[in-house]
């Protein structure tokens, strides 16, 4: 359950714009993995034995760090609050502690090793650490989120979120749904590389559309489906040749479809926003035209 402060409730949320966890969001993040590790809350997966058999006492920490160190090899433990990691490695932390977390329940007292014994609530452990990531998050303006399950996902700028509201792929080729539907899906990934990847399967897209309509060769093809979205002759059919025509040339000037050296790298997210949008938006245009949308 978020919490909401008297700035929220007066001003509303502070814009979720940043993609970069700072050392205030990572030293709280520290603690709040530290408070974990106090409380036993990681001995859902690891799990420690009490030393007279008696069954789970709490968290065993020298498995907890030997797989934390082998799965997310960017982080060594301890954890140190000075040290920011970068940002995807950051969220590899985070799922790997949704992974690990559960709600210790305390049973027994066991007076001679002075601990007590545990079992964990999975549900309630999850969701108040996911709870308490998200908060720190919102308060903070980073642009990601844990979802239920504990996976980091991006949120989305507005005019993004919008477009990609709409992800009925059904145009009657199986491989132009499966390259929409990958280009649409890890363009929600808080992971550049992996939106880059997004819009070069979105403009492979776009390249197979052209051969979709009859015609005796790729160009009268496109043409033929840039005439079912507007007609022949009119302006607007002229401004969206004009736009095919920027959009295929922006795909092989920048590095989205090839990786020739006088190629330019998209090395800001915004750009690649506005690129993946101004794309989606020409493909969702064709698509429904031609009566391959539902």
């Amino acid at each position: 359950m978020s919490t909401r402060y008297f700035t929220d409730r007066e001003f509303g949320q502070r814009p979720a714009v940043s993609e970069t966890i700072d050392d205030r969001v990572w030293g709280a993040l520290h603690a709040l993995i530290d408070m974990r590790v106090d409380s036993g809350a990681f001995g859902y997966r690891f799990t420690e034995q009490c030393a007279d058999g008696d069954g789970p006492c709490g968290s065993d920490l020298r498995a907890f760090a030997r797989f934390l160190e082998a799965e997310v090899p960017g982080i060594d433990w301890p954890l140190n609050s000075q040290e920011v990691p970068e940002t995807p490695v950051a969220l590899d932390l985070l799922e790997f502690c949704a992974k690990a977390v559960g709600e210790p329940v305390l049973g027994s007292y066991h007076s001679y090793q002075h601990h007590h014994h545990m079992s964990w609530n999975r549900a309630a452990g999850l969701a108040t650490f996911v709870a308490d990531v998200n908060l720190l998050f919102q308060r903070n303006g980073i642009a990601f989120e844990l979802d239920a399950n504990g996976h980091a996902r991006r949120i989305l700028p507005q005019p993004v979120a919008q477009t990609l509201g709409w992800a009925m792929f059904r145009t009657g080729d199986e491989q132009l749904d499966r390259l929409l539907e990958y280009a649409r899906s890890h363009f929600l990934s808080p992971k550049l590389d992996d939106r880059r990847d997004a819009t070069e399967k979105l403009w492979d897209a776009f390249e197979r559309m052209k051969t979709l309509e009859p015609g005796v060769d790729k160009k009268v093809q496109a043409d033929a489906l840039l005439d079912r979205a507007a007609v022949a002759g009119s302006k607007m059919r002229v401004a969206l040749g004009d736009e095919a025509k920027a959009l295929t040339t922006i795909g092989n000037s920048l590095r989205i479809r090839h990786s020739e050296v006088s190629q330019e790298m998209i090395e800001r997210s915004e750009q690649l926003d506005w690129l993946f949008v101004r794309m989606f938006s020409f493909v969702r245009l064709l698509l429904v035209s031609s009566g391959r949308s539902a």
